[in-house]
């Protein structure tokens, strides 16, 4: 994955996640059970983490850019596949979609982002012998 498409997917996780958060603050308060509620928010919440590190990550000079570039599908995919399931999850009695099986695509998706974090931690800690 490309750094820029990297940095533009991270600046839209950010776009959607203020979004998002607004609707799931006012919107969603009086929709949503407090547990689906607060669901929706941690969703929302590692959307904006993973955004933020997406943009961030391109700015590290001591990691080859090969490596950034695996290190940002890992939380693309990740944050994808995490957010998007609980967002569909936490609102299934609002759109009354048949989405229990995205059930066990929440953990897979954090699997990715365990990946990405542990992938950039290895790389830090070459570029602290380097």
């Amino acid at each position: 994955m490309k750094l820029v498409l990297a940095a533009f997917i991270g600046a839209l996780f950010m776009f959607f996640g203020v979004l998002l958060g607004a609707l799931g603050s006012h919107a969603l308060e009086e929709k949503l059970s407090q547990d689906s509620l607060n669901s929706f928010m941690i969703a929302i919440r590692y959307m904006m983490f993973h955004g933020l590190a997406l943009l961030v990550l391109s700015a590290f000079p001591f990691i080859p850019e090969n490596t950034k570039e695996w290190i940002a599908l890992a939380f693309v995919v990740g944050t994808t596949l995490f957010s998007i399931s609980i967002l569909l999850l936490s609102t299934k009695t609002i759109h009354g979609l048949p989405v229990s099986f995205l059930g066990p695509i929440t953990p897979i998706g954090g699997l990715f982002l365990l990946v990405g974090w542990g992938y950039l931690s290895f790389q830090l800690f070459k570029a602290l012998w380097t």
